[in-house]
């Protein structure tokens, strides 16, 4: 970026957030002054370090009303999906080989469930209907797991986690969540629930990045085997020293989100519906992806029929926004998350998603909004699509010939 100019506005808070300065407040003694190895029985270093990241640990299972021995740190919410699904598919695969997830799923867990594929697991692929999961009819006698995300990374939708939870624990089936989206943003309780496992991310959560928590249940146990091999730390499931001053930002960024919950969740979805106001008030056709009830407001997933996404993002390049998951933001495909709840593909490759976070501004949601409407306007203007429907034809009755 050229130096004189200014920063564009943040306004992608689904991809990651900024670090809360009270989070970096606490890391910092940890970087510098208390940086002995947690796993350090001999000494004061080891034993300081190990009580700060054993506080963490509860600030973390105080979030999602855990215990703090079922909170296992890993690198992020990829490492702890990955761990959830694999591990318990590989420890119980002797008697039960399918797991159930659903199509929308973030990448990681798809994947993981395509490598278990390759190790010989079934697994069922849920298409998600605008009227919820058909979950019921999927179980079979040797079914291990489902794993289900709480909120959508791209569109926002809310996913019963309760009611799936009381449903698999009837069946006696083991429950993943990936709440990377969702800690600290909607309230969670992994007891009132039913979840068995949950994957938690630093980043999406005002924390520092590389770091994230599994939980896994204790009672009723749930065994998995570990993917990482060495010196046995975090109960055996995760070995490698557990970084101290990520895990302390952890604890403090979830400590923070349960505090200020409340607060964050009712600004978050003003400005949401001022966004959202703002640009419907402003121009024709656009539609919201994903359930207007079942969401999490800070996620605004719209699509602008008759412009293209990628030229749409060009066009706002002072508003940092993005089309779908960062993950997957350099292919030019439509998000299969928007393929997969039915829009059509017009309209899945319109699409710009908004996020509002805890530090988003009325300002920068009035600019984004202005700016929006501004260009959506001119580049219909371009469009030979805006100018065919302003006359009134009905373009799926076009036959488009190919040249």
């Amino acid at each position: 970026m050229n130096e004189n100019e200014p920063r564009p506005l943040y306004m992608d808070f689904q991809a990651t957030t900024p670090m809360d300065p009270r989070v970096l407040d606490a890391m910092l003694p940890y970087q510098v002054n208390y940086y002995g190895n947690p796993h350090s029985r001999t000494h004061a270093y080891g034993w300081e370090s190990e009580s700060a990241v054993e506080l963490a640990r509860k600030q973390v299972a105080d979030l999602i009303g855990a215990d703090p021995r079922e909170i296992i740190f890993t690198s992020g919410a990829t490492e702890s999906n990955n761990i959830s699904i694999k591990g318990v598919g590989r420890f119980y695969k002797t008697k039960k080989k399918h797991v159930i997830t659903t199509q929308t799923e973030h990448k990681c867990v798809l994947d993981s469930c395509r490598a278990l594929e390759a190790e010989g697991f079934h697994i069922t692929y849920l298409p998600v209907k605008s009227n919820g999961l058909q979950l019921e009819e999927s179980f079979r006698p040797d079914t291990s797991l489902v794993s289900i995300m709480t909120v959508n990374n791209e569109i926002g939708v809310i996913q019963p986690i309760k009611e799936i939870g009381h449903l698999c624990q009837s069946r006696k089936i083991f429950f993943h969540t990936d709440a990377a989206q969702a800690a600290g943003k909607i309230p969670l309780d992994v007891n009132d629930m039913k979840i068995d496992l949950m994957s938690i991310s630093g980043h999406k959560i005002y924390g520092p990045k590389g770091v994230g928590a599994v939980y896994v249940r204790r009672r009723p146990r749930v065994r998995l085997e570990p993917l990482q091999s060495g010196g046995g730390q975090e109960r055996g499931l995760r070995s490698g020293t557990v970084p101290t001053p990520l895990a302390v930002g952890l604890g403090a960024a979830c400590e923070i989100a349960r505090q200020e919950m409340k607060y964050d969740e009712h600004r978050v979805s003003m400005l949401s519906k001022r966004l959202i106001d703002k640009i419907m008030a402003g121009l024709p056709d656009v539609i919201m992806n994903g359930d207007p009830e079942k969401r999490y407001s800070g996620c605004i997933n719209l699509s602008f029929a008759y412009v293209e996404g990628e030229s749409l993002l060009m066009a706002l390049k002072d508003v940092a926004l993005s089309s779908g998951s960062a993950c997957t933001s350099a292919s030019l495909e439509p998000s299969y998350v928007l393929r997969a709840i039915g829009t059509d593909e017009d309209l899945a490759h319109s699409s710009i998603r908004f996020g509002i976070g805890r530090f988003t501004t009325e300002e920068e949601v009035d600019y984004t909004a202005e700016k929006c409407i501004l260009q959506v306007k001119r580049l219909r203007e371009m469009s030979p699509l805006w100018e065919m429907v302003q006359e009134g034809i009905d373009l799926k009755s076009i036959k488009w010939t190919q040249h």
